[in-house]
C-alpha cells in the first residue's frame, strides 16, 4: 500500500501540512517496500487549480490513501474518482501520521472544505 501524506518537508520526521493544494511536499511512503519518497507538489505554484493539479499528480504516483488536514471539492472529486481514499492527519510528523494510520486513529475525510482554503498558512484551524 502506498500512502502520501501532505508535508513541509521532505523527511520522515517534518510535520504534516494540513493544506492539500498547497503543502510544499508530498511524502509517499511504501507500506510493503518500508521506503519513503518525497516529491515537490506541483500544485503549490500554480496561480489557479493547485488542488487539481495537486490530485492530478497523487494520482499519477499511484498512491491508494491521502493523509491531509483538508482537501477542496475539486481535488476531492478527482481523489474519490480515483477509488483514493483520504484520511484527516492530526499535524504531527510524517511518522507519527503514518503510525497513527496504522492504528486505524484517523477519520475519514468524506467532505470537502470551500474552494481556496489553502491559501492560508497550513496551521490547524480552530
Amino acid at each position: 500500500m502506498k500512502l502520501c501524506i501532505t508535508s513541509i518537508g521532505k523527511e520522515k520526521d517534518a510535520l504534516a501540512d494540513q493544506r492539500f493544494g498547497r503543502c510544499p511536499y508530498f511524502v509517499i511512503f511504501d507500506t510493503e517496500e518500508n521506503t519513503y519518497k518525497a516529491v515537490e507538489n506541483n500544485g503549490v505554484v500554480s496561480p489557479q487549480g493547485a488542488g487539481i493539479a495537486a490530485a492530478q499528480q497523487i494520482i499519477d504516483e499511484k498512491v491508494d490513501a491521502v493523509i491531509t488536514g483538508h482537501m477542496g471539492p475539486n481535488a476531492m472529486q478527482l481523489i474519490n474518482g480515483a477509488a483514493i481514499k483520504i484520511y484527516q492527519g492530526k499535524g504531527v510528523t510524517i511518522e507519527e501520521e503514518i503510525q497513527l494510520f496504522h492504528e486505524g486513529a484517523l477519520m475519514a475525510i468524506d467532505q470537502p472544505v470551500p474552494a481556496h482554503s489553502g491559501m492560508g498558512n497550513g496551521q490547524k484551524r480552530g
